[in-house]
């Protein structure tokens, strides 16, 4: 059987079953086609400003570094006029981090981009192998995920950078969207869902505050598995060692089930990526929190009215936000323990298949001759809306008083050891030391 061509240029060899679509492809076209659509991205979000500087969170795997190798070169392509630096967080774990470490600073050499690195035992006193030592393995990913998130913002404000780039691709947000839908946290949807995970505070005046950090995700659309590809036929220097404290992570949970999605169906990733962001449009509130700046994040042509309705025959928005708000009236009537009469509307205006239709509200126990209104639906309080403040101890962007860094490290602080009695100790030891050695002496 002779071997197939590439279907895009039909003279190379095809080398590469590509795992997004299975085209087969030579290696030339995969990676044009692989750097187009990261440029694609790029240009249809307007992630880029032309002179921004731009810091690219890198830790040496081969998302961040396929990440700083496609940048790098779509810069000098089509010339976005962006300055990009690596940021490194050191979270303090030894055996992987500071052995991939050591890949980030390879690569700034091998890339001409400035390195700073910025380790946990430095912002908050902890490395993340004392932290697992004093909480456990289970729930560590928390604490790693908080103070890596302001670490960044952190590194990026002494850098004067105010766009922090990461390495997030389609199986990392389509885990998430999944993460979010077991836990039945559809509001989050929204930030997680965008390719623009934070925006500007608005209440902080002053350029170099790390609440002015923007964070986006040029591989918001790029399989994993071509990410590695790519960072194969371009022969780029990664570290590929997983976390050892990560397998304990409900994400992984979540990445078996994608996985095994993907084996079954190659377009399955993309479309929990894509269900995530309609159903992100769909949540009530789902962008208050945000000012409405997540929403306008969102690529124009994924944009349709009512919601995911749109020309590919899927249910309008409307009829999914109306269903929901039923839904949320019937939560709270069951918490005030009331009863909840479905009635249905048949055009005679009269009560089940004789009166009007609506949703009738009544007490238990009552009979339903008594003398309670009818008609009348329960409507629940409308919840308060979330304003983003920063954070009253580090200053950092909340929509608390408290961070959940300093929530988390109070908690941390209260369980270590106070370092005056380790002092104190030693200082009585030494007294009692001296103190027999006197009385030697003297009975000497």
């Amino acid at each position: 059987m002779p071997p197939s061509p590439c279907v895009l240029c039909k003279t190379n060899r095809a080398v590469i079953l590509r795992p997004k679509d299975h085209s087969k492809l030579c290696k030339p076209c995969f990676l044009s086609v692989f750097e187009t659509e990261i440029h694609h991205t790029i240009t249809s979000n307007h992630l880029f400003q032309r002179g921004e500087k731009i810091a690219i969170g890198a830790s040496g795997g081969k998302d961040s570094t396929v990440l700083a190798s496609v940048l790098k070169t779509l810069n000098g392509r089509y010339d976005y006029g962006v300055e990009l630096v690596l940021l490194s967080i050191d979270e303090g774990i030894k055996g992987y981090r500071d052995d991939s470490l050591e890949t980030v600073k390879r690569n700034a050499k091998q890339y001409d981009m400035p390195l700073t690195i910025l380790g946990y035992d430095e912002l908050y006193g902890w490395t993340m192998d004392q932290v697992v030592e004093q909480v456990g393995k289970k729930g560590n990913c928390t604490y790693c995920g908080v103070f890596r998130r302001q670490a960044l913002d952190r590194g990026a404000a002494r850098l004067g950078v105010r766009h922090v780039v990461t390495g997030h691709n389609a199986d990392d947000v389509a885990e998430t969207v999944l993460m979010n839908l077991l836990r039945g946290d559809l509001p989050r949807l929204s930030r997680t869902t965008s390719i623009v995970t934070s925006t500007p505070s608005a209440i902080s005046t002053d350029p170099n505050s790390h609440t002015n950090i923007k964070r986006s995700k040029p591989l918001k659309y790029a399989y994993e598995k071509e990410i590695v590809l790519y960072a194969h036929h371009k022969n780029l220097d990664y570290f590929s060692t997983e976390c050892i404290y990560s397998p304990e992570a409900f994400r992984g949970s979540a990445r078996a089930l994608i996985k095994n999605l993907e084996r079954v169906r190659p377009s399955a990733i993309l479309d929990v990526v894509r269900s995530g962001e309609d159903m992100a449009k769909l949540v009530l509130s789902s962008d208050e929190g945000c000012e409405g700046a997540c929403a306008s994040t969102i690529p124009a042509a994924e944009e349709e009215v009512d919601g995911c309705g749109s020309v590919n025959g899927r249910s309008v928005g409307g009829e999914m936000a109306s269903m929901e708000q039923r839904l949320a009236q019937n939560e709270v009537v069951a918490e005030q323990d009331l009863e909840v009469e479905m009635t249905i509307n048949h055009g005679s205006g009269q009560r089940h298949d004789e009166h009007d239709s609506g949703t009738t509200l009544r007490k238990p126990g009552k009979k339903r001759g008594g003398k309670e209104k009818r008609g009348q639906a329960f409507l629940p309080k409308k919840t308060q809306k979330q304003v983003m403040g920063q954070c009253k101890k580090c200053g950092y962007l909340s929509s608390q008083e408290i961070c959940k860094a300093c929530v988390l490290l109070e908690g941390l602080n209260k369980s270590r050891p106070k370092n005056g009695i380790e002092l104190g100790y030693e200082a009585d030891t030494h007294r009692i030391a001296n103190g027999v050695n006197d009385l030697q002496m003297q009975v000497d």
